[in-house]
């Protein structure tokens, strides 16, 4: 039975990277649910960081900022999602969008994605 059991990358899904995303679709995630403990407009950030690729990001971040939301918005640490995002290797991309849209760094690591 054990060695039917998927390891490593055989359990995670396929990237979908031709897909077509909508604006409705990306506005979507505008009105996702944040844990108690999470700010609601990180909360958006965060799942479309983890949910799109860093063009659709970008698109959503315009939209996202477009709508009155807060591109600063924090943790109760003070750290931005700019913050978070330059911490990630691979990352340059989604963090030139923030950027674009007036995203600033609390931490000295952020400037330098």
């Amino acid at each position: 039975m054990s060695s039917d059991k998927k390891r490593g990358a055989e359990r995670t899904q396929k990237a979908v990277r031709d897909e077509d995303w909508s604006d409705e679709r990306l506005i979507g995630f505008l009105a996702l649910l944040p844990p108690d403990d999470l700010p609601a407009d990180y909360n958006c950030l965060l799942r479309a960081y983890r949910g799109m690729t860093a063009d659709l990001f970008a698109r959503f971040v315009r939209l996202y900022v477009d709508r009155g939301h807060d591109i600063n918005v924090t943790l109760s640490n003070g750290s931005t999602f700019l913050d978070h995002v330059a911490r990630h290797r691979k990352s340059g991309d989604y963090a030139q969008a923030l950027i674009d849209c007036g995203a600033h760094a609390h931490t000295s690591l952020a400037v330098q994605a």
